[in-house]
Formats: structure tokens, C-alpha cells, sequence
């Protein structure tokens, strides 16, 4: 089984959130993530960019104000 790492990156710079996550979930503002052992986390005000599936991250960039995304 393979988990992943979730990544924000902001004026370049990625920084790691949480990793071995197994589930990630899109709401209206943001993201959720969980872990097999930790309490669900909400990342507000972010939208998916990319996910790398070999490489094993998805990285989040900040959510554009006004944008509708």
C-alpha cells in the first residue's frame, strides 16, 4: 500500500503537511486529509495543483481570492 505526502507550496517553496495520508478530501474551502493514525487535518484556502503518483506527493498552492476556484 502506498501513501502519500501532502506538499503546500507558497512563492515556491514547498513545505510537507502531512504525510502517509490515505485519504484526501475536496470541500469548498480547502482540502481535508487523514492518516491511519491521526485526526483528520483541514487545509483551508488551498486548490490541488499537481499530484505525482510515482513520486508519491500532491502538492496544494494557495486558492486565488474571487476566483470561483
Amino acid at each position: 500500500m502506498c501513501q502519500i505526502s501532502a506538499v503546500v507550496e507558497r512563492d515556491g517553496v514547498q513545505e510537507t503537511v502531512m504525510e502517509s495520508v490515505t485519504a484526501l478530501e475536496v470541500v469548498e474551502d480547502g482540502v481535508i486529509l487523514s492518516t491511519f493514525f491521526e485526526e483528520p487535518k483541514k487545509i483551508s484556502d488551498v486548490v490541488i495543483d499537481t499530484i505525482d503518483f510515482l513520486g508519491g506527493a500532491v502538492v496544494m498552492k494557495p486558492a486565488l481570492k474571487g476566483s470561483g476556484a
